[in-house]
């Protein structure tokens, strides 16, 4: 057969191929050892990419609170955030080549080119129907085993198995690879001050592109409100009316709610007395009733109810008068989805539940009408709702449960201002927890943007009062 020949030519050049494999010279230990060196350099590098990118404004409260060189270059690195991306990318693309160039070295060295022509020569005698030559088969299984095999070990040792680790012990790597990042950072700094231009040029570009009728943003139409009224009586006001109808449809009944710690509310079990003593201090006309704690509501109380029975003595069973017909929303309800609600079932107040059921708070229509034309007061409420001591032009004093919101509206900024960092927060002690990471002590200040946060005053459950103060006017 013609097939003998090549097929012996080909076990011959495999017998060596093994012999090779056996007894490895200096040249392939050395490729070897280097190959295994540039990988996890690779690895390294696109782990830290995760986790410097994946630090939350808790980790760098702690990174803060360490002072150690490794913590004070993570931060020195955060404020770069570009250029340390175009960095890391420039990097771990050298690093990649050196890969493919070392490995093919590699593969040539392990592989001689004689055993892809026995191969070569065995699979075309072996299958007639190929028409490829010889030389272009064998270059074909040197390029599919040398991109096959690099693909895996870079996707795999370089990619994923990295990029889990460092999702896990994001600090942990963050601190180790803080130092070479700065090196590379200084020695790339010409290649990633031209990339990140680059970007920049390109995003302008993009931006310009788009249709501007298509992707108005709030910013604009809050400006285009300005210039439309500022110049009418009373402009101010108008103004501020037209904001609260634009955002009307994205603000939450999580955000104009009355925080359950705050409500005024009745044990069932309360003696009538007591119950008109309550009722004449605080002076609301809709008040709920709960067994044991807030989260069993059992009604509401109407006190116009109470008219006709103010004289009876304290046997007087008021438990008569709640009303059962009662309405729980979830926090996440849009304000109109409830305005909507509230209209439909002709009723004032809902009790606002999370997600695990409990009672977080209670909403009114009232609340819901001055999201729109503004504070609504009536001879029971207080001169200033919005509690808070304005110490100079860029220090405010605030109590912890104000909303951000209402902070923003005191200071004269946008209301978005703290949307970046608020996550799930509402109110600014909230916001302190969440960048703290922990129930902050007395005295402890917080930088987030150009905003400064101390905690003036704290009790065993909540934090009562907090500075701001504003550090770039």
């Amino acid at each position: 057969m013609d097939t003998e020949p090549a097929i012996r030519q080909s076990v011959l050049i495999s017998s060596s191929f093994f012999l090779l494999l056996l007894i490895p010279t200096a040249s392939i230990w050395l490729s070897f050892l280097f190959v295994l060196l540039l990988l996890l350099s690779s690895a390294l590098i696109s782990g830290s990419e995760v986790a410097f990118f994946s630090l939350s404004h808790h980790d760098f409260a702690r990174l803060r609170d360490d002072n150690d060189k490794p913590s004070q270059r993570i931060l020195k690195l955060h404020d770069k955030p570009r250029t340390l991306l175009a960095t890391i990318l420039i990097s771990n693309n050298f690093i990649n080549i050196a890969i493919v160039l070392v490995s093919d070295y590699l593969l040539q060295q392990l592989l001689p080119e004689s055993l892809f022509l026995g191969w070569a020569q065995s699979l075309k005698q072996t299958f007639a129907f190929l028409t490829t030559s010889v030389d272009a088969l064998s270059r074909t299984m040197v390029f599919s085993i040398n991109v096959i095999g690099v693909t895996f070990l870079l996707v795999l040792f370089g990619e994923v198995a990295p990029k889990i680790y460092a999702k896990l012990n994001n600090i942990q790597l963050a601190k180790f690879m803080a130092a070479p990042l700065d090196l590379l950072m200084k020695l790339f700094l010409p290649f990633s001050t031209l990339l990140v231009k680059g970007t920049n040029i390109i995003e302008k570009r993009l931006e310009k592109r788009s249709q501007p009728g298509s992707m108005t943003s709030r910013a604009d139409i809050d400006e285009a409100i300005e210039l439309t009224v500022s110049h009418e009586l009373n402009a101010r006001q108008e103004i501020d009316i037209l904001k609260g109808i634009v955002k009307f449809g994205d603000v939450t009944v999580r955000q104009i709610m009355q925080a359950r710690v705050d409500v005024k509310a009745i044990e069932f079990d309360t003696p009538y007395h007591d119950l008109l003593k309550m009722i004449k201090e605080w002076g609301y006309s809709r008040i709920p009733i709960y067994k044991e704690d807030f989260d069993h509501i059992t009604g509401i109380l109407y006190v116009k109810d109470l008219v006709g029975y103010l004289d009876l003595n304290n046997q007087f069973e008021w438990q008569s008068l709640i009303r059962t017909n009662l309405l729980f929303v979830p926090e996440s309800k849009k304000i109109n989805d409830m305005l909507r609600e509230f209209q439909q079932k002709r009723m004032h107040l809902a009790f606002v539940v999370d997600e695990y059921g409990g009672t977080a708070g209670v909403v009114t229509l009232e609340d819901i009408m001055e999201e729109v034309i503004g504070e609504i007061r009536d001879e029971f409420d207080d001169e200033e709702e919005v509690e808070y001591t304005k110490l100079d032009e860029f220090k405010y004093q605030f109590e912890g449960k104000t909303f951000l919101n209402d902070c923003c509206r005191v200071m004269k900024l946008p209301t978005d201002t703290f949307d970046p960092a608020r996550k799930d927060a509402d109110s600014l002690a909230g916001l302190v927890l969440y960048l703290a990471g922990q129930f902050p002590k007395k005295g402890a200040e917080y930088n987030w943007d150009r905003f400064r946060f101390k905690v003036i005053n704290v009790d065993k459950r909540r934090i009562s009062q907090i500075l701001i103060t504003i550090l770039e006017p």
